[in-house]
Parts: C-alpha cells; sequence; structure tokens
C-alpha cells in the first residue's frame, strides 16, 4: 500500500500544484501555493431552493452577516463540529467561479504534500466533465480508477477495507448523467463491470465502499440531485468576504500601491465590488485595471506628465469601467489585442473584428446559455458550424475567454472560462446577429421576413428575462442592454455598422423598462431591473427615492409599485450593514411586505 499512496500522491502533487488562472493549459501557471487566497466557506445553508440567477445569488449572500454562520476551513471539510458525529459525504454548493475546483485542488494538493487529513490514505479526484464521456461504457470501479489514476493498477480496495478512502466527484452540475438514485440495481461488488449511472449511485450510496469518503461539488441548481438522505454536511463556497478581496488584490500585484489604488476603483461600483465575491471576477477586474493604468502610464510618458499617480481616479472617465458592461467589453478588448500582438505581431491601439468567429463562439453561447449548459463536447460546437480545428483556434487566440480542456483518459471538452463570460458573448451575439441579418436571435428560426429594430430585440429580451423561472437571462439581460449604449458600442469599433437610433432605443427601453414595475413582479426580478437600468446610466428612480430618504419625507402610502421596488434595491444596494431594518416605519400591508420582503431576509432582525 506505501508504494501506492507514494505514487498517487507524486502524481496529484504534479497535477494540482500549478493554477492556470483563468485559462486551460496555456500561458504561463502560477504555483497555487504562493497565490491560493481562503475562501469564505460555511456550513449548511438556506434551506429555501434559490432560484435566482446565481449573481443575483451573490448579491444578495453578499449582505448576509458573517456573525450568524459557522465557518468551515477547506482542510476539515470532513471534521463535524459535533464530535460523535461521523461525515461520510459531503456537498459543498457554490455559484459558477466561486471557487468550488481550487478548493478541491488546494485540499488534494495539501493530502499529496503531507500538510492535512493524513488520516485518509487515498484520495481519487474524479471531475463529471469528464466521467460524462464514459456514460455507455460498463466498467468495475476499480477500472474506473485506474483508468483516471493508471498508478493504483494492482490495489485492492473491498468492502472490508477499514482505512480511509476519499472519492472527489467535483462539478455535479456539468455531469450528463440521470443518477436514478431509485431506479438503479443495488451494486455492491468493486470489481464488477456496471455502468457508471449505476456504480456512482451505490458509490455515493455506499453500496459499494462503505467506509469510502464522498464529497460532492455543484453549482445550486444542480445540488437536488442528490437525495438528501445520501448527504451528512452541506457547505456553502462563498466565495471572498471584503477582507479576502483585498487579500488578493495584494497578492496579485506586487507593487503595493498599484494594488491600493485597483482596490480604491472597485469600491468606487458598488455592483462591481459586489461581484468581487466571485474570484474569477476579481481576476477579471485585476486584469482590465491593470492593462488600463498601463496604458494610461504610457501616454502619460509620451506626454510627459509630470505625475502619473492616481491615474484611475483622476481620469474618471467613461473609459474607466464602471458597470459591468463596461469591465467586460474591455476585458474582450484587451484579449482580442493580446492575441493579435501574440499571433500576427500587432500594436495598433485599434482591435481587429473577425465577424466571423464573434457570431461562431456566440451562437455557441448563446444556444448553451438557454440550455443552462457551461461544458460543451464535439457535437455541441459541430451544431454551431465550429470545426474543431477552429475550436483549437479560439482557444489560442483566445485562452482567456473560451478554452479546450483535454481529459485525462480521453475526450475533449470546450467551456468559456466563466458562465458570466459565456453571457456577455450570448449578449454580444445577440447585437452582431442583429446588425448583420436586421432579426433578433429570438426569432432567428422564424419564417417571417419582417426586419427587426434594436429596440425590438431590447424589449423581447425584457419579457424572456421575466418570463423565466430561475432568472437565467438576468445577467445576460444586462450585459445586452449595456451593449446598446453608445460608449460601449464605441469600444467595440468595427464590429457593428448600424449606429442609427440608438439613443431612440435606449430612451424607449428605458421607459418600457419604468413600465415593468406597474405589473405583478416578484421582487427579485424588480431588483435586476433596477441593476438593468444602472447598465443603462438610468438613476433617476433611484434618485428620487435617496432624496425622500434624506429628506425623511418618504410616505410609504403614496409610493408606486415602480418606487416601492426602488427603495428596496436602495436599502439592499447601500454601503450600511443592515443590523435593523425599521419596518415601522412604514404603513404595513401586504404590498409593503411583498415588496420589502428582500430587505427582511437580509436584515438581522426587523421592527
Amino acid at each position: 500500500d506505501l508504494i501506492f499512496i507514494h505514487q498517487l500522491k507524486f502524481s496529484l502533487k504534479k497535477k494540482h500544484q500549478c493554477v492556470f488562472e483563468g485559462i486551460a493549459k496555456q500561458g504561463d501557471s502560477t504555483l497555487l501555493n504562493s497565490i491560493y487566497t481562503d475562501l469564505y466557506i460555511t456550513q449548511g445553508c438556506s434551506e429555501q431552493v434559490n432560484i435566482e440567477h446565481e449573481v443575483r445569488q451573490i448579491e444578495v449572500t453578499s449582505r448576509h452577516h458573517e456573525s450568524q454562520e459557522i465557518p468551515v476551513e477547506c482542510a476539515k471539510m470532513f471534521k463535524a463540529p459535533e464530535q460523535d458525529k461521523e461525515v461520510r459525504t459531503v456537498l459543498t454548493k457554490g455559484v459558477a467561479g466561486i471557487g468550488k475546483s481550487v478548493s478541491v485542488q488546494k485540499f488534494v494538493l495539501d493530502w499529496a504534500e503531507g500538510k492535512e487529513n493524513q488520516d485518509i490514505r487515498f484520495i481519487f479526484p474524479l471531475p463529471f466533465r469528464e466521467m460524462n464521456l464514459m456514460e455507455n461504457e460498463k466498467q468495475s470501479l476499480m477500472h474506473l480508477i485506474t483508468q483516471f489514476f493508471p498508478e493504483s493498477k494492482g490495489l485492492n480496495l473491498t468492502r472490508r477495507n477499514n482505512f480511509k478512502v476519499l472519492f472527489i466527484l467535483d462539478g455535479l452540475d456539468e455531469c450528463r448523467l440521470p443518477l436514478y438514485f431509485d431506479g438503479n440495481e443495488t451494486w455492491s461488488d468493486v470489481s464488477l463491470p456496471a455502468f457508471l449511472d449505476v456504480l456512482l449511485t451505490n458509490l455515493i450510496k455506499g453500496n459499494l465502499l462503505p467506509s469510502a469518503l464522498i464529497w460532492i461539488t455543484t453549482r445550486p441548481a444542480a445540488a437536488s440531485k442528490i437525495p438528501p438522505d445520501c448527504t451528512d454536511q452541506v457547505t456553502e463556497i462563498r466565495g471572498f468576504n471584503d477582507a479576502q478581496k483585498e487579500e488578493y488584490f495584494k497578492k496579485r500585484f506586487t507593487d503595493e500601491n498599484q494594488a491600493k489604488e485597483i482596490i480604491d476603483h472597485v469600491k468606487q461600483s458598488k455592483s462591481l465590488f459586489i461581484m468581487c465575491h466571485i474570484p474569477v471576477f476579481c481576476w477579471i477586474s485585476a486584469t482590465v485595471l491593470r492593462n488600463i493604468l498601463e496604458e494610461k502610464r504610457c501616454n502619460d510618458v509620451r506626454n510627459q506628465s509630470a505625475n502619473t499617480s492616481k491615474a484611475l481616479q483622476e481620469s474618471n472617465t467613461e473609459d474607466t469601467p464602471k458597470t459591468l458592461t463596461q469591465m467586460y467589453t474591455h476585458f474582450l478588448r484587451f484579449q482580442i489585442q493580446q492575441s493579435r500582438r501574440k499571433y500576427y505581431g500587432e500594436y495598433t491601439p485599434g482591435v481587429s473584428w473577425e465577424k466571423k468567429g464573434v457570431l461562431s463562439l456566440g451562437k455557441l453561447a448563446f444556444q448553451q446559455l438557454e440550455k443552462n449548459n457551461l461544458i460543451f463536447y464535439k457535437t455541441d460546437l459541430e451544431s454551431c458550424g465550429i470545426d474543431i480545428y477552429k475550436a483549437s483556434v479560439y482557444s489560442g487566440m483566445c485562452t482567456q475567454i473560451f478554452k479546450e480542456e483535454t481529459g485525462i483518459i480521453f475526450g475533449t471538452m470546450y467551456c468559456f472560462v466563466h458562465l458570466s463570460i459565456q453571457e456577455f458573448i450570448a449578449a454580444l451575439y445577440a447585437h452582431v446577429f442583429l446588425d448583420i441579418n436586421k432579426k433578433s436571435v429570438f426569432f432567428q428560426d422564424s419564417a417571417e421576413q419582417q426586419k427587426n429594430e434594436m429596440i425590438d430585440l431590447l424589449k423581447t429580451a425584457v419579457d424572456e428575462a421575466l418570463k423565466s423561472d430561475n432568472g437565467h437571462l438576468d445577467l445576460f439581460l444586462r450585459f445586452l442592454l449595456g451593449l446598446s449604449l453608445q460608449s460601449n458600442r464605441r469600444l467595440l469599433q468595427g464590429l457593428f455598422t448600424q449606429q442609427d437610433g440608438i439613443d431612440q432605443s435606449k430612451k424607449e427601453i428605458v421607459q418600457y423598462i419604468k413600465q415593468k414595475f406597474e405589473g405583478n413582479l416578484s421582487p427579485e426580478r424588480s431588483i435586476n431591473l433596477f441593476y438593468c437600468l444602472n447598465e443603462l446610466n438610468d438613476q433617476t428612480l433611484v434618485k428620487e427615492i435617496q432624496t425622500h430618504l434624506s429628506k425623511g419625507s418618504l410616505s410609504s402610502g403614496d409610493l408606486s409599485p415602480a418606487q416601492w421596488s426602488a427603495l428596496a434595491f436602495v436599502l439592499l444596494t447601500s454601503e450600511e450593514e443592515l443590523e435593523e431594518f425599521e419596518l415601522q416605519k412604514f404603513k404595513k400591508s401586504d404590498e409593503c411586505l411583498i415588496r420589502l420582503s428582500a430587505v427582511i431576509r437580509n436584515s438581522k432582525r426587523a421592527l
């Protein structure tokens, strides 16, 4: 056994010691231990099923009070707070990009380096994205292990083993297996072949190896695939708390002044600072703001400016991103510029756009977003007219947008670096498709020849997003609206030909959104519409409510539905923590309770 343990640790250390931040296997790698920042992980999670878009979940949980929660260290995931309780199966939830896979990587690396959890004899990480490719073949559990870990060949695991073995099933949300916990036959022989679905359900239930520990990671929406009686402990990765965000930027930038400048800028925009709970968004922000700083300083040197410090704050122009759409537009521009320099030696300030590439990748992003898929395979790409060679070219030219991953065993998988990048590319595709075809992506399969204008696209998107049960189009809608602004389209110069009627479309869609508040909207959908207005640079309703609040002249009896929603948005996005919400200030009515329910839920107590 000692030989197997040594070989497995050596192999896992080699595989897990480096991190490719934001990119697949191209570019420079960094030692995980040198940049790893602890994440805020809590025991248990909300009992109610959260059907909001994941970014909205982050915006809500950013206001939760840490004092009311039980924090969990990543290395102690299998240590129960109650000493007498044995933890065999842990289910860890977290939104896309929050750090689930990196937490797994750190846990495995610490074990392989002999630092933590040495009471566990073997750890076998089995990612769902790779196991999907084995769906139709029969194999034994031992054969599955040796396919992923050839060095374990000859190892004999049986039901009688009394030592600890940990199986890490990473990315349940990426699983395309049915996982029939009730319908699958009972399987208890580790050497007998069965379909993968049968092996996994029996492994999780404890039929195959009763003493084995199981750690499953997933995005929240897929967590219900695992029956509650199959898990002993549920944890939730919340990403970075405010102190950890700052620690991340300080580790990312060795120049202390540059780190402080970037932290200060991100803090100026509430929506950007909230998004920094997601480590991938911290990385996007760091990439964009560092590039902007470097560009500005180069310009200052050229202009022989005496004082080059505080470039971000002093410029304070529309060039410096203050909204999500601006941040992602800059990110895309920098990645395209970078790839042009790398492949063609181009050092032009502008960007050369390859519309065909944007359309192909965009179609993939849009179609898979509608299906709620983050991982794609060869057939998904082919259905969008992308051949496999082209996919390699895209992942080579845009390593930090689209990536290609070759599995340990066989098969190639593709994905966007983060769900939000997929949503941004999908929104960009909708605009480019309209520009070229004069047709909305929502009606692209329709036989009607009627031309669509931008306002038609925007109105349909608002309606579709409001129809969604789980808010899966919420962020796509924010990006789509943001990309309709002239200021953002200027950054994408060369990609669009039509510039007429942009200002008129903005006026019309702002009015259209404001009318929606008068309808029977849920508080969650209303709040997302305010984030949409923010992307459109329209704060009229919010400012109106803020003025009333500051003067103390708010009479709840006179509030329109739009003003109720604005009040909830203002209270939820204020700088102050909601220690105590004085509901008694407002006239108690059903409408008041419904409209302010999100505020009440996020306060320690309501009076």
